[in-house]
C-alpha cells in the first residue's frame, strides 16, 4: 500500500498542475483553432506594397538595408526560404502569436497571479483580429512582439534576476532592434528599470554587453556596404518627416545646407507621410530621400530644440489616437481597424514581384478571400477589437502595479509606454505600432491583483 501511494502522488500533482491551467489550454486551443480559419480564410497571406517585398528581397540577398528594414526579420524569411512558401511564413507567425500568449500567461503565473488573471492577461493578444490580421501578413512585427515579450520574460522568470538571464535578455532585446530599430531606445529604457530595482552592476553589464555587441556587429557589417557606422539608415528621414507638422523655419533659422529642407507648403494628412510626399522638400534633393538621412537628422533637432513644446504637443496629440473608442485612420488611406474584407486583391504594382516570385516563393499571387472562413472573420472582427478606452484601462492598471510593487511592474509598463510613446516620438502614430505594446501592458496590468509578488508558484 505505501508503494502504491507513493507512486501514485506524483500522477495526482501532474493531474492537479493540467487541471490548474485548464481555462487557458481551452483559450490556447480556441486560439489556434481562429488562426487556423484566417489561413482557410485568407489564400495565400498578405503582402504589402513596399515593406513585404522588400523584406523578401533582402532574405534572398542578405544584406544591411540603407532604408527602414534591419536585417532582422529577413534572416526569419531566410530560414524559411528553402521550403519557398509565403504561406509557411504565415503558419510561423501565428505559431509565433501563440508562442507569445504562452509566455504571457507562464509569467504571470510564475510570479503568483490566479489562473484567471493570467488568462485574461493573454486574451487581447490571442483573440484581437488585429493580431489575426498582423501575423497573417509579411510584416516584421509579429516577430518583434515575440522578442519583446520574451525579453520581459526572461528579465522576469525569477525574483533573483541571474548574469545569464540578463545576458539572455540582452541578447533577445538586441534581436529586437535589428528586427525594428525603436527596440533601440527600448533597451535603454530597460536599463534604466533595472537600475531603479538594483539588481546589480554584473547584471547590467551582462544585458548592456550582450545587447550591443550584435548591434556593434551590425553597424560594422552596415559600414561595409555602405560607409557609416549605424543600423539604419532612415532614423533621420523619420524624425524630419516628424518635424514636418510643427517646423517653422523663421523660429529655427537653420543654416542654407538645412534650409533646403524646410516645409515648402506641401501638406499631408499625416507626419509620416512627408517620407512618402512627391512634393516634400527632403524629396526634392538629388540623389533620392535616404541619401540624405544625416541632413535631415540635423535638420530635425535643430527644429525640436527650436520648438520644443510644439514637438511635445504633436507627440500627445497623435499618441491620444490610441484611446479614441472608434478607431480613427492615420493616414487617411490606411484601415485602421476591422480590415476582414471579401473580394480578391491584385499584388501592388511594385518592382520587385517579379523578382521576388522567382527567387522566393513562385505562387506568390494576389490575396483572395476563401467562404465560409472569410466570412466567419469578418462578422467576428467587430466584436474581438481592444477599444481605445479599455487599452487606457490597462495601462492605468499597469501603472499603479508600478507604483505598488516596482520590483515587478516597473519593467514591463515602461517598456508598454516605450512601445507607446517611442514610435510616435520618432515618425508618427500608426494604429499597428500600437499592437506591440498591448502584451505587455496587459502583463503588467496583471500584476496589479494583490495576489502577484516575487514568489513564485510554478
Amino acid at each position: 500500500m505505501l508503494t502504491d501511494t507513493r507512486v501514485a502522488l506524483p500522477a495526482q500533482r501532474r493531474l492537479a498542475v493540467l487541471a490548474d491551467h485548464r481555462v487557458f489550454a481551452a483559450l490556447l486551443a480556441l486560439a489556434a483553432v481562429l488562426r487556423m480559419v484566417t489561413m482557410l480564410g485568407y489564400r495565400p497571406v498578405t503582402l504589402y506594397w513596399y515593406d513585404s517585398f522588400t523584406y523578401l528581397d533582402t532574405a534572398v540577398h542578405l544584406a544591411p538595408s540603407a532604408t527602414f528594414h534591419p536585417i532582422g526579420y529577413p534572416l526569419l524569411l531566410r530560414a524559411l526560404l528553402p521550403f519557398h512558401s509565403v504561406e509557411l511564413v504565415a503558419a510561423v507567425q501565428h505559431a509565433l502569436g501563440l508562442c507569445t500568449g504562452l509566455l504571457l500567461y507562464a509569467v504571470l503565473r510564475r510570479r503568483s497571479a490566479p489562473g484567471w488573471v493570467a488568462a485574461l492577461a493573454a486574451v487581447p493578444l490571442l483573440f484581437d483580429a488585429s493580431f489575426l490580421r498582423l501575423e497573417h501578413g509579411v510584416l516584421s512585427d509579429t516577430q518583434f512582439i515575440f522578442l519583446v515579450v520574451a525579453g520581459v520574460a526572461v528579465l522576469m522568470w525569477s525574483p533573483a534576476l541571474s548574469v545569464r538571464a540578463a545576458a539572455g535578455a540582452g541578447l533577445l532585446f538586441a534581436a529586437a532592434a535589428l528586427t525594428r530599430t525603436i527596440a533601440l531606445p527600448l533597451l535603454l529604457l530597460v536599463v534604466l528599470a533595472l537600475a531603479v530595482r538594483r539588481v546589480g552592476w554584473r547584471r547590467l553589464a551582462a544585458l548592456v554587453l550582450a545587447g550591443t555587441l550584435p548591434l556593434a556587429g551590425y553597424a560594422a557589417w552596415y559600414a561595409q556596404h555602405h560607409g557609416r557606422f549605424a543600423i539604419s539608415g532612415a532614423d533621420g528621414v523619420a524624425l524630419w518627416a516628424r518635424t514636418m507638422t510643427f517646423a517653422d523655419c523663421a523660429r529655427i533659422q537653420p543654416p542654407p545646407d538645412l534650409a533646403r529642407l524646410c516645409p515648402n507648403g506641401t501638406k499631408v494628412d499625416a507626419a509620416s507621410e512627408y517620407v512618402w510626399a512627391p512634393g516634400a522638400s527632403l524629396n526634392l534633393l538629388p540623389g533620392g530621400r535616404f541619401a540624405h538621412n544625416d541632413l535631415a537628422r540635423s535638420f530635425a533637432i535643430d527644429a525640436i530644440l527650436a520648438q520644443p513644446l510644439d514637438y511635445l504637443g504633436h507627440v500627445v496629440r497623435d499618441t491620444a489616437i490610441a484611446f479614441s473608442w472608434t478607431p480613427i485612420p492615420h493616414p487617411d488611406r490606411t484601415t485602421p481597424a476591422f480590415g476582414f474584407r471579401s473580394g480578391h486583391w491584385e499584388l501592388p504594382d511594385q518592382p520587385l514581384i517579379d523578382k521576388v516570385k522567382r527567387e522566393y516563393d513562385p505562387d506568390i499571387r494576389g490575396l483572395s478571400s476563401v467562404s465560409p472562413y472569410a466570412d466567419f472573420l469578418i462578422a467576428y472582427q467587430y466584436a474581438a477589437y481592444l477599444r481605445g478606452p479599455f487599452l487606457g484601462v490597462i495601462l492605468l492598471l499597469g501603472a499603479v502595479a508600478a507604483v505598488r510593487r516596482p520590483r515587478v511592474a516597473l519593467l514591463p509598463w515602461a517598456v508598454a509606454m516605450g512601445l507607446l510613446i517611442g514610435p510616435v516620438a520618432v515618425l508618427d502614430f500608426d494604429h499597428r505600432y500600437v499592437l506591440p505594446v498591448i502584451p505587455v501592458a496587459c502583463l503588467a496590468a496583471g500584476l496589479a491583483h494583490p495576489r502577484c509578488g516575487i514568489r513564485s508558484q510554478m
